[in-house]
């Protein structure tokens, strides 16, 4: 782009979608507006707005579900337990790089951990009279966000920004002995921050979750890419972190989409700690009449929501696990390359004078990964999102995570090649000339 285009092209794509306030919109509203004035432009904008995996899917998946498909597993209803193979070398993979013993039969397929997150929340909201909130550790990926809003759930919220280490168990203490909280959920690593819960925080956690009876929901869509220590050899230490060594009250999302690039066949898997599966909620007797929680999980909840997983995809995910825990695929290395873009294009943004948000992890750096965080001076999400959008640069603010800060999300799937970065540069470059001058 040699110049931005005009407000009134802005306003104009925005007044025709509806859309009063740029800082307001979602993902897949930001995409949309992106394409809009992509095509106004007439040339490719920079393209930091959705998570979309940008490594090619994993061979060794992509081999067995075609197997499963010539087998003729497509006419077959899948067991809504899941695949027996699946689930046992899914908790296989959980053992080797997270270091937790995990029964197959509290593994469950889901599509996707948005699915997994959705079910949870949803059975959690109705274990127990009076706990019928959702808390949110923020920011957060804003879809799952929405889902309580959605069922008709309660939930709350606060931004970690302030409340690391020790100040975050006075700020779960504070929530949690109100006695309505029913779930906590955050992710690590952390969409959109990319910071990474110490063993210290996750221990707050799992402690207060234990005395205050509240399920951990632990989204661990971004397992083993804290890229600061190596994670990939299977059975060996570093692990990664997780609430599971400080409480027996979580559920674990894991997901195909990112660690294998597995997105476009939706599935993931809910990983049950063995004494939630078999703890019996009278509550659950009286309402659907199964009081275990795990039964319930899989027989009430996930049955009338999907009755169950893509077969073919359930042998593809399995294949991966497998091959994984064996080491004949590294998936921490396939997944570095998004180190190396992150990288890459923050220096880009820094040279641009842009600075991170969440910048640290205690008194580490956080580190490079598929997400960061960014803000310009003192500019609003609002200001800051428009102007980008004019000058070429597609994201999405940071409060519409959850976060109380303000910058824009970085995604870095879709920064290919060098095109791509010197693209990114020619747009800030155009960004910064239009907001200082």
């Amino acid at each position: 782009m040699k110049k931005p285009l005009s407000q009134e092209t802005l306003d104009r794509v925005l007044r025709d979608m509806g859309i009063e306030d740029i800082s307001r919109t979602t993902i897949r509203q930001c995409a949309m507006i992106g394409n809009m004035l992509e095509q106004e432009a007439g040339e490719p904008f920079s393209h930091l707005e959705f998570g979309v995996p940008g490594i090619p899917a994993c061979p060794i998946g992509i081999e067995a579900q075609k197997k499963a498909l010539d087998e003729g597993k497509c006419s077959i209803y899948p067991s809504v337990q899941g695949l027996p193979e699946l689930k046992e070398n899914a908790s296989r993979f959980v053992k080797a790089f997270i270091d937790i013993d995990i029964d197959p039969k509290g593994i469950v397929p889901t599509v996707g951990s948005m699915q997994g997150s959705l079910t949870s929340i949803l059975e959690c909201s109705q274990l127990q009279p009076g706990k019928d909130t959702i808390l949110y550790i923020c920011p957060g990926f804003s879809a799952q966000g929405r889902q309580p809003d959605i069922l008709g759930i309660k939930n709350v919220w606060f931004d970690i920004y302030e409340y690391r280490a020790e100040k975050l168990r006075d700020k779960l203490e504070s929530y949690f002995k109100q006695g309505n909280i029913a779930a906590i959920l955050y992710s690590n690593p952390n969409n959109p921050a990319w910071i990474c819960l110490t063993d210290e925080e996750l221990q707050i956690i799992g402690e207060l979750a234990t005395r205050y009876d509240v399920i951990v929901l632990e989204d661990m869509a971004y397992l083993c890419m804290d890229f600061r220590k190596d994670l990939s050899v299977p059975f060996e230490p570093p692990f990664q972190s997780t609430v599971a060594h400080y409480t027996d009250n979580y559920v674990m999302l894991l997901s195909g989409s990112k660690i294998f690039s597995y997105a476009g066949e939706r599935i993931g898997i809910v990983c049950i700690s063995d004494k939630l599966y078999q703890r019996e909620y009278p509550a659950l007797k009286e309402k659907w009449g199964i009081a275990r929680f795990g039964d319930n999980f899989i027989l009430n909840y996930l049955y009338v929501n999907t009755s169950g997983v893509s077969h073919s995809a359930q042998y593809a995910l399995s294949a991966m696990f497998k091959a994984c825990v064996e080491g004949r695929y590294n998936f921490v290395n396939e997944l570095r390359n998004y180190g190396f873009r992150a990288h890459r294009s923050r220096e880009i943004f820094d040279r641009n004078g842009f600075h991170l948000v969440y910048d640290k992890d205690m008194e580490q750096a956080i580190g490079d990964g598929f997400f960061y965080t960014v803000e310009y001076r003192d500019m609003s999400n609002r200001e800051l999102l428009e102007a980008l959008f004019r000058c070429g640069v597609v994201a999405i603010p940071l409060n519409t995570t959850g976060s109380s800060q303000c910058g824009i999300r970085v995604c870095v799937s879709r920064l290919l090649n060098d095109d791509d970065f010197l693209r990114l540069d020619n747009h800030l470059k155009l960004f910064v000339n239009l907001v200082e001058s």
